[in-house]
């Protein structure tokens, strides 16, 4: 276990080291303060994990931790050359939009747990950790992409029909309001 720990903290302290916006801000705060980048770090996980346990926003706080550094890297990966991180960004959107859906019917029952919006906010961490066994990837390969193997050719079809369906609504729709138009010119005239 003591081992785990320490190849851990040996990770952590390596990527608060990495050149990036994260590395400059904590350097200062080290310079200023004298106390290791590495307790700033996990004194400000430690703040936050409280806040999101009883602090009011903590919906607030987690979901804006579960978009913004996510919708940064997704527009660093849409403008870079690389195929592999738009990959991992589309995995992300999808099972963020997955839990979106299932939190949907469940949010007025979970939200009343104390530990909710800290649980859900690990859970996003751990989808966009730069990791190869981040949440994003396990959860697509062990839940989402089986069922969508199962059922694409349904999907396909449901898909079809609707975008169909909503086409021949929209074609009535132009119709009735150009039909409308053209009476309440004739009127005026």
């Amino acid at each position: 276990m003591t081992q785990f720990l320490e190849q851990y903290r040996a990770g952590l302290e390596k990527m608060l080291y990495e050149p990036g916006f994260i590395n400059n801000l904590l350097a200062k705060a080290e310079e200023r303060t004298g106390v290791k980048r590495l307790y700033i770090a996990l004194g400000m996980v430690g703040v936050i994990s409280i806040y999101l346990t009883f602090g009011y926003g903590a919906q607030l706080l987690c979901n804006s931790i579960g978009f913004v550094y996510p919708a940064y890297a997704s527009v660093k990966a849409i403008e870079s050359d690389k195929k592999d991180d738009d990959t991992k960004w589309l995995t992300y959107w999808t099972v963020f939009a997955f839990f979106s859906i299932i939190e949907f019917f469940s949010d007025i029952l979970l939200s009343w747990f104390p530990l909710y919006w800290l649980a859900k906010c690990i859970l996003l961490v751990w989808c966009f950790a730069p990791v190869s066994w981040n949440g994003s990837a396990v959860i697509y390969q062990r839940i989402i992409r089986p069922r969508y193997l199962k059922y694409n050719t349904k999907l396909d079809k449901v898909v079809g029909d609707a975008a169909s369906n909503a086409a021949k609504l929209l074609s009535q729709g132009l119709d009735i309001t150009h039909n409308l138009v053209k009476n309440a010119n004739s009127k005026d005239e």
